[in-house]
Parts: structure tokens; sequence; C-alpha cells
């Protein structure tokens, strides 16, 4: 297909409009937003994305997990449709970026596209997917992980939030579910534009990440026992301290991650100290090691030297340890052409660029499993990202969403 001209470009002041109009529905008490999945919030923002996609002439279809797709005609009503988008569902503390400026960015690439007159062969399907970030509703990609034949509709229908009320309850009370079938729609490709969520691209000043990959993800829960005892008569040789087994282990997954840098990570977030009394030596500690890489065969390394060595350095204290693989997906490789096309956008315009792979997950990472699938990053201020004070400028919304539109629309084909 014909690249668009370099001097194609996205209104940025049109989309910072949008996302600011877009973040006064669901506000948070810091700035940011809480507009959860399911949510009153969550569908009062449905429908104002609704509303804008129509003004700009698309038709909308929602499928049976509540995910909305808004589409322009191509010129070739055979052709597949290229797919853009995110999500607009928040973290309770989230910020105004996080998923929402992918969807607002796919939409105004269509505005772009109306203002230009330009119309494309294949038609252009903007997706808002359904609870992105399973912060209500375990697990995070929920309606995407459906999409792409992760999850059975069912199982998704029956999560439940904290309150005990289920995912699929929720969301026919807010009125979104629709009636397609869920991954009965085929793409061309998709893109997806997303804040870094890390703090690579702002600290070495540039303007896009071109996504090459997703890192896989390995969550081992790790119990260690020992005995409770009094922390102020106890000898020291007489001890089963399990809190001391788990600081030996936590710095031994230290070692491990580092062993395979720079694209491995590791470290345990969730953590319980039992009876977690200030004189008493812990009896018990139960948490998560979180291991993520981009290789599959570095995951399984960790995860085997994790269980030896926290083995090992238990059986030295007199400590009981068991291990459970509580989660965990494998790494993503996007699609070589359609990274292609988000570089060579990035190339054409003039914005510094560098490969980058995700640490976090995205819709992105199971759609990559069923069409063909590349993101898009911008910076965000200091990395900070699952938080109210997430930012990011104009400057950087408009890069990404220049990158991103030059992609779609190659990958579309502008008809003469």
């Amino acid at each position: 297909m014909a690249a668009p001209g370099e001097n194609l470009r996205i209104n940025g002041d049109r989309l910072w409009d949008s996302l600011m109009e877009m973040a006064r529905i669901g506000p948070g008490v810091a700035g940011g937003n809480n507009r959860q999945t399911v949510t009153d919030e969550d569908g009062e923002g449905r429908k104002l994305f609704q509303k804008w996609c129509e003004d700009a002439g698309c038709s909308m279809g929602v499928d049976q997990m509540g995910t909305m797709f808004m589409r322009r005609e191509g010129t070739d009503p055979d052709a597949l449709p290229v797919y853009v988008g995110s999500h607009l569902d928040t973290q309770p503390t989230g910020g105004k970026y996080d998923g929402v400026l992918g969807v607002l960015a796919g939409l105004e690439i269509v505005r772009t596209l109306n203002d230009l007159g330009i119309k494309t062969k294949h038609p252009i399907v903007v997706t808002n997917w359904t609870n992105e970030e399973g912060t209500r509703f375990a697990p995070a990609m929920l309606a995407s992980g459906v999409f792409a034949g992760i999850h059975e509709q069912d199982w998704a229908y029956d999560r439940e939030d904290a309150k005990g009320k289920t995912f699929g309850d929720e969301l026919e009370r807010i009125g979104w579910k629709g009636d397609e079938e869920v991954g009965a729609r085929k793409m061309k490709a998709f893109f997806e534009l997303h804040i870094e969520q890390g703090p690579i691209l702002e600290a070495e000043g540039k303007d896009i990440g071109v996504v090459t990959h997703g890192q896989g993800l390995s969550w081992t829960q790790v119990t260690i026992t020992g005995k409770e005892a009094h922390t102020g008569s106890t000898p020291m040789p007489m001890r089963k301290n399990a809190g001391l087994g788990m600081a030996k282990v936590l710095e031994l997954v230290d070692e491990i991650a580092w062993s395979h840098a720079p694209h491995a990570v590791g470290a345990a977030g969730h953590i319980d100290v039992y009876p977690n009394s200030r004189n008493v030596i812990p009896g018990k500690v139960v948490f998560t090691v979180d291991f993520r890489s981009p290789d599959l065969a570095v995951i399984t390394d960790m995860e085997e030297r994790l269980k030896i060595g926290a083995k090992a350095i238990c059986d030295e204290m007199g400590l009981g340890v068991e291990f459970e693989k509580v989660g965990g997906f494998d790494p993503v490789t996007f699609d070589e052409d359609c990274v292609k096309a988000v570089r060579d956008a990035a190339d054409r315009l003039g914005y510094s660029h560098r490969d980058l792979i995700s640490g976090a997950g995205h819709d992105a990472c199971w759609i990559n499993r069923v069409a063909p699938t590349a993101m898009v990053m911008c910076p965000c201020v200091d990395g900070l990202s699952h938080n109210e004070a997430e930012d990011i400028s104009l400057e950087w919304a408009r890069a990404g969403a220049d990158v991103l539109f030059h992609a779609v629309v190659e990958t579309a084909g502008i008809t003469e």
C-alpha cells in the first residue's frame, strides 16, 4: 500500500480536548480518574465515545462482552478492516491517559480522514475493549482474552468483584451487553497506541516507542513455614524464622533477575506475614514472585532456579517451603510488517524513536494471537502510571497519534 504523505498529521489540539472532556467522567480525588469497568461511569464514558464516533459518520457494533467497534467504511466492502484502539476503563486511582489515549487517537484518525476527504480501501474500526484493567473483575484484558479464545465467555461472566457482583450481571445492568458473537470479527491488522508506563522514552528523549515484544509473565506463590515464637525469649540458634527465610529468598529473586539483564525483571509485590505481630517471630509467610522476560526460556530458567534455590535456603534453615504457579502468560512477538509500519511512520514524520519491549500486558498482547498486531508508545512523565498523577504532554500525544495515523492508514490503503 502507498504510504500517506509526511504532511498528513492529526489535529493534536482536538485530540487533547477530547482527552480532557472524557476525563470529566468518573473524576478521581486527586486529578485522575476512577472509571472502573462496567460501572455507571464506564457507561457514561461509553455513551460519549459513541456520540463522537457517530458524529464522525461511524456505525457501531457491540459484542457480548461489551466491546465497542466503531466502523468507518472503506471503498472495498469485502476488504478486511484495520482495527485500532485500546480501553476506556481505568484503575480506581487511575490517570487520564492509560488506555484512553489509544481509543481517542483512533477516533482522531477517523476525524482527520474526514477532514481531508481521504478514503481508504480497507474499513477502519475504532475499538474500546471492555475490562482491560482487571482491577474490579480479574483478570486483566478480560474481553480481548475472550475474543482471542484465551478465556471462556461464561467463565468471564462469572467473575466477581469485591462485593460479589458478577461481571455479566453488571455489564447487562449498565446496558452494554451486545448481541454480537465474541471473536467472530476478522482483522487485517490491529494497532494500539499506549503511554509507555515506564521511564525509558522520557529518560532518553525519544518521541516514540516501537513495541517489538511484550514480556511474558510468571507468578509463583511461595509459602514458607517455620515456628511462631517470642521474639525476646527465643534464643537465636533455636529459631525457625519464616520471615528471615523470605528475606533470603527475595535476595535470590533479585540475583536471578539481574543474571538475565537487561530485559528480565523480578520482585515480590504481594507479601503476607503471619501472625504479623511485633513480638512474634513469623511462623508463616506467603508471597508471590513476579518474573518477567520477553524470552520464554529465560522465564522457565528463572522459575526453576527460584524453586531449587529457595528449597536449599529453607532446608538449611529448617523451614518448610511450597510453590504454586498462580498466573502467567507467554511472551509476545508482534507482527514484523505491522512493527515496520510503525517504525517507517516514525521515520517518515521525523520523530525520534527506539524499539521497546512492553513490560505491561495490553489488549494487543491477546489480539496478536488472532491477527497481525503492533503497538506504538509515547513517553509519560517519570514513567508513572496507575496513579492519578499520571501525566503526558500534548506534544507527546500528538506524536504518538501521528505515527498511529500513518501506520493505520498505510495498512488500510489510500484510494484515489
